[in-house]
């Protein structure tokens, strides 16, 4: 029978610890714990409408989106494609947050200029900025889709008579439907774990009711909510593993030259998304901070959210570096990869709610920084994962076998071979680690030590609070923290746009 990799042990403990917390909610779940209440229905409805209609937004701006920035030469590409992902540099709590107060009586525009506006609140309100900010996801899958697709169709059938308009509608937009299909399932996870948007914008979804039953003590109600979330949200996740990309070879790159009106048109059109996603929640923070300065924030806060989310991200590669060389190395250990994966899908507000039961079983856990880190990790862990094997597996194996056979242990080899080659995935994966956890909202809130408050925690009081105008150098630095994430991600695609281009000149 043959032995199995060195890395199975540990990518198998770690995989288990993974699960963890599912099992702690089946636990924790009473029979005293309503199912099929009234309120229950109703918080069901409230987040699967939510969720549709913000596909449904994010469906109809991203794939426009991306025809454009993948098609359309217009001056300052880059500027952009760097424009229109902008919004996912921004938590989505945070464009909540700005746009409850720009809008409605007595909202900062009424203030600055005098008119009045409608209020932005409920199924409405988070709908709007759910959409603004996730329809980066599906503009991003989409423009990969399309710059994978040869334009030797679009050009067939514009000769046989078929408008521009026609051709993309019938020939290219039914090849890139894996692309449009897997945007839209990130748009659902993501609106399906937030929790931010929909308290702040009242809305009575599951994320926010299980926080107020948190609140209430009412721990059993909180994780049978919980498990019900974990339903339609392991339902997504089977439905994102089932879509499979393109397998088409890339060939002639298509390439529109749009007239001036219409350079002028496609402006107008994107000027809406632009403002409320970006100019709109920047504008607000400024006024706040020359309104307020800096008084009553203490700079401990970034701190601590740094600490916290440097200590996640070293914990995180450290644990990704078995499971994803056993991941590499057969069947079972990517079935251990996949597992660890579930934690991604698994929202801050229920790892958070199964995290708090074992803090109180556990008690010298409890409110301590240790736990909060855990939070982190088993969320985070997969990013960490699949950077550091998408780099292990660039490796020529040659370069280990040659060390072992000038007599190198395999400790050794993986010491002085392995490790400094995927140093830079590594490097990668903890950035990625560090910059969500900075973000994470509901799961700090609840694990965070007594007093300890981060950049996110810091928002949602003075948010509680009303004292709106000491949100600004918070706000403002979670912007930039998450900016860094985006560059990190617009830089590795940027990288996948060359590829593409190389291999059609090739």
């Amino acid at each position: 029978m043959s032995r199995w990799p060195r890395s199975y042990p540990l990518a198998l403990i770690i995989a288990l610890v993974a699960l963890v917390p599912v099992g702690v909610l089946f636990a924790l779940a009473s029979d005293t714990a309503e199912l099929f209440d009234a309120h229950n229905l109703r918080v069901l409805t409230n987040t699967l409408l939510l969720m549709v209609f913000t596909v449904l937004g994010a469906v109809l701006i991203g794939v426009p989106l991306a025809v454009i920035t993948a098609y359309v030469q217009l001056p300052w590409r880059r500027l952009w494609l760097i424009l229109l992902a902008a919004p996912l540099a921004i938590p989505s709590y945070i464009g909540a947050f700005t746009l409850y107060a720009a809008f409605g009586p007595g909202g900062e525009i009424e203030n600055l200029i005098g008119l009045p506006t409608p209020a932005v609140h409920g199924l409405a309100g988070a709908t709007l900025v759910m959409t603004l900010y996730s329809y980066p996801f599906v503009m991003l899958t989409t423009r990969a889709s399309l710059l994978s697709l040869d334009a030797s169709l679009v050009n067939a059938a514009r000769t046989l008579g078929m408008t521009l308009g026609v051709s993309l509608w019938r020939v290219v937009l039914p090849r890139v439907v894996t692309g449009i299909a897997a945007g839209a399932l990130l748009v659902a996870l993501y609106t399906l774990s937030d929790f931010g948007t929909p308290a702040i914008m009242r809305l009575d979804t599951f994320t926010r009711v299980i926080f107020v039953e948190y609140n209430a003590f009412g721990l059993s109600q909180a994780a049978m909510l919980s498990l019900q979330l974990l339903v339609i949200v392991g339902l997504v996740l089977f439905l994102e593993s089932r879509v499979r990309g393109s397998q088409e070879k890339p060939g002639r790159h298509l390439t529109l030259w749009p007239e001036r009106w219409q350079k002028v048109a496609m402006g107008l059109a994107v000027a809406p998304v632009t403002i409320l996603a970006i100019v709109l929640p920047l504008s607000v923070f400024g006024i706040w901070l020359i309104r307020e300065g800096t008084g009553g924030f203490d700079f401990r806060y970034a701190w601590n959210s740094a600490h916290a989310s440097f200590l996640a991200a070293v914990v995180a590669v450290v644990l990704a570096i078995p499971v994803a060389h056993a991941a590499i190395a057969g069947k079972a250990g990517r079935l251990m990869e996949r597992v660890t994966y579930f934690g991604f899908g698994v929202p801050g507000i229920v790892m958070g709610t199964a995290l708090v039961y074992i803090g109180l079983q556990l008690p010298f856990l409890y409110q301590t920084l240790s736990l909060l880190v855990l939070a982190y990790v088993l969320r985070f862990l997969p990013l960490a994962v699949g950077s550091v094997r998408s780099t292990a597996e660039g490796l020529d194996p040659s370069l280990v076998k040659a060390a072992r056979v000038l007599g190198a242990s395999p400790r050794e080899a993986f010491q002085r071979v392995t490790l400094p080659l995927t140093l830079r995935g590594m490097v990668a994966g903890a950035a990625l680690v560090f910059l969500e956890a900075m973000r994470e909202l509901p799961a700090t809130l609840m694990l965070g030590p007594t007093g300890f408050e981060t950049l996110a925690t810091y928002l949602w009081r003075v948010y509680e609070a009303g004292y709106f105008g000491r949100a600004a150098i918070p706000g403002l630095l979670l912007v930039l923290m998450s900016a860094l994430g985006l560059a990190l991600m617009l830089s590795g695609e940027r990288r996948g746009e060359f590829d593409v281009t190389e291999n059609q000149h090739s």
